[in-house]
């Protein structure tokens, strides 16, 4: 019996766990621009649960990352990673401009994005 009860335990104690996601889902939307003129330097992004401009605040300075897959495979992976970072608001909705190494190609507009929660402030 005293076997029986340590497999029972086994058993509780082998539950799967999900894993913890290190970042916010994010939204590529485009460049900035006017009517008449582009900014590929700066890109909008749209943040999950981020309505206003408040709460913006809490993502400055936070790193982003756009994940892509590419045909060639590098480094035994075919994703490749574009880094960015959150600069300031944009608007009173909760968009945010973002600076990336290299501007984000147009084809990542309305692609998914990983904002990261470092570096952090609090």
């Amino acid at each position: 019996m005293a076997g029986e009860a340590k497999t029972a335990k086994k058993k509780q104690v082998k539950k799967t766990k999900q894993p913890v996601r290190l970042y916010a889902k994010g939204l590529i939307l485009g460049y900035k621009r006017s009517k008449s003129n582009c900014y590929a330097n700066c890109t909008l992004l749209k943040i999950d649960g981020v309505r206003t401009k408040d709460d913006t605040q809490f993502y400055l300075g936070k790193r982003v990352a756009y994940v892509y897959k590419a045909k060639k495979e590098v480094n035994n992976s075919k994703f490749r990673v574009m880094w960015g970072k959150v600069r300031r608001a944009h608007g009173n909705s909760g968009v945010v401009r973002a600076k990336f190494a290299k501007n984000i190609p147009p084809k990542a507009f309305g692609a998914p994005c990983r904002v990261m929660l470092y570096p952090s402030s609090i």
